[in-house]
């Protein structure tokens, strides 16, 4: 019996040397991290798969745009908020939308459809300066376009219905509505380093998580929380695309709110997730 026992603990400290636990299972790297991206890569500027990029980015912002517009569009103009999606509709069009066509576009550009999240991205230099510009262009463009669209189906009604345009609501002050979208936009960017982090899929690859899942479904719930507040921006080009179509004066006096609200939401999440979620946890060593 006691060498019975002897040959168990043996057992058991042989695959405690295997299998490290606590910090140490932490540290031990299962997992390839691409290297930081270049500040400028005038490369790219030669590679198909740079402009296909592009075009995927403005393709996918113009769908977002189409669809969520118009969605907003049918809830104002609907009676009363039991004829029509109501505010649940909304969020579930701009959540759904963004879960779809980030898993069309994730291979192809990476799937951001927001300058926000570009520009968080950036910051952690996942992207290079070139490539983060050229993606906030034609997000803006294709979000420009995607409100058009809308409009040409039905003019006046777009500008009597506002168009999708974001503003602060009333009873609510400036302050109110950068709050809100520089929390929104946190919420955002954080679930896409979590939901893309190479540690997190290499940690959790038994739990088979489909990463548009978690990031559509954060904007969602950010969209419940805050169409009330300013009709939910977390995304520049968004708000632009539907300004600049709309271009009514009220839609420009809070704009700046929708651009430098979503940057520094991005740029906390950013920071937060690279300085304190991806620390070298501490370890003592005995």
């Amino acid at each position: 019996m006691e060498g019975k026992e002897e040959d168990v603990k043996l057992g058991a400290n042989k695959f405690s040397e295997r299998q490290p636990i606590g910090t140490s299972a932490q540290t031990d790297k299962d997992y390839k991290e691409p290297p930081p991206a270049p500040l400028f890569e005038p490369g790219e500027l030669q590679s198909w798969s740079f402009w296909r990029a592009g075009i995927a980015e403005f393709m996918a912002t113009f769908l977002f745009l189409y669809i969520t517009v118009l969605t907003v569009m049918g809830v104002v103009r609907a009676p009363n908020k039991c004829a029509s999606v109501g505010i649940q509709g909304i969020a579930w069009a701009f959540g759904g939308m963004i879960f779809a066509l980030v898993y069309c576009t994730a291979g192809i550009s990476g799937g951001h459809i927001n300058p926000a999240v570009t520009f968080g991205l950036l910051l952690a230099r996942k992207l290079s300066l070139t490539r983060a510009v050229f993606y906030m262009v034609m997000q803006c463009l294709g979000a420009i376009c995607g409100a058009g669209v809308v409009k040409g189906f039905q003019k006046s009604q777009y500008q009597m219905l506002g168009g999708g345009a974001n503003v602060v609501a009333p009873g609510y002050t400036k302050g109110d509505g950068l709050g809100a979208e520089i929390v929104g936009t946190f919420v955002l960017v954080y679930t896409v380093f979590s939901a893309t982090d190479a540690k997190r899929n290499a940690r959790d690859s038994h739990v088979p998580i489909l990463a548009p899942l978690p990031i559509g479904f954060a904007v969602f719930l950010v969209h419940l929380a805050t169409i009330p507040i300013t009709g939910t921006g977390i995304n520049p080009a968004r708000s632009l695309g539907a300004a600049i179509i709309y271009n009514k004066d009220h839609a420009w006096d809070d704009h700046w709110i929708f651009w430098v609200g979503p940057f520094i939401g991005a740029a906390l999440a950013a920071v937060y997730h690279q300085i304190i979620i991806r620390a070298i946890p501490f370890k003592s060593r005995g």
